[in-house]
């Protein structure tokens, strides 16, 4: 009897003891508990965590095109955001984000993102009475017309054909036409890529805007450059591999 007293006692000492414990090995430390990363509903984390390596820890000065940019947010609205943002972009390096298209984000999670980089970047307001291009284009553009836009507006940064020229380089380079989709390159023609120095389809000429045509035009001619198996990068035949056997 005297033993079972002695073993009960001492089990309660240890459980009073680790009761008053208040840095036990492994308990967590209050403020430090990890999120659950679908509960986490800051833009700035969830921009920095899956946006910023491409497009910039700011909306811009990354490789892809800025979203911290007026002109870009005023031709492509709410609606063609949270598409991309969920959807990816087929064909280039654009990825699937929501959940329902196989990413990590809820639908939730997509709509702070959006949301956010509209309330911190668009500046509607600049661009109120002005004709401003179609995010889309609203029908083929022709490459024979589109050669002669770009020699008028595109030619003294990027060179004749396109091939690089002092102030910019190569537009017609395959690896860099196989990264970019068509929709891709009318939305850097409209909105240029600012951080870089290239100007919107107001600047490549003073006072000369190119007409929503002219911007199709051009973008026909760039696609007509893409090539037809790109990435490419060894000869297919034995005779252009020198008779290889």
């Amino acid at each position: 009897m005297r033993l079972r007293l002695r073993i009960l006692g001492a089990v309660g000492l240890t459980a009073l003891g680790l009761c008053g414990c208040t840095n036990a090995p492994g308990k967590p430390i209050p403020g430090e508990t990890p999120a659950v990363p679908s509960e986490i509903s800051d833009f700035k984390t969830l921009y920095e965590q899956n946006c910023s390596g491409c497009h910039g820890p700011e909306g811009k000065g990354g490789p892809a095109i800025a979203l911290a940019d007026p002109v870009y947010l005023a031709i492509a609205d709410e609606a063609i955001l949270r598409h991309a943002a969920t959807n990816g972009i087929i064909g280039t390096s654009m990825p699937a984000f929501a959940q329902s298209a196989g990413g990590m984000l809820t639908a939730k999670q997509i709509d702070v993102i959006v949301r956010g980089i509209r309330e911190r970047w668009s500046k509607p307001d600049i661009f109120r009475g002005a004709d401003l291009p179609p995010y889309s284009a609203s029908g083929p553009g022709d490459s024979a017309s589109g050669s002669e836009v770009y020699a008028t507006y595109c030619s003294s940064c990027h060179g004749t054909g396109g091939r690089g020229g002092q102030k910019a380089s190569s537009i017609v380079e395959g690896s860099f036409l196989a990264l970019v989709s068509d929709q891709g390159l009318r939305t850097i023609v409209i909105a240029g890529r600012p951080e870089l120095g290239a100007p919107d389809w107001r600047g490549n000429i003073p006072g000369k805007p190119m007409s929503a045509q002219e911007i199709s035009d051009v973008v026909a001619w760039l696609a007509s450059q893409r090539p037809k198996f790109p990435g490419q990068p060894f000869p297919t035949t034995a005779k252009a591999m020198g008779e290889i056997r």
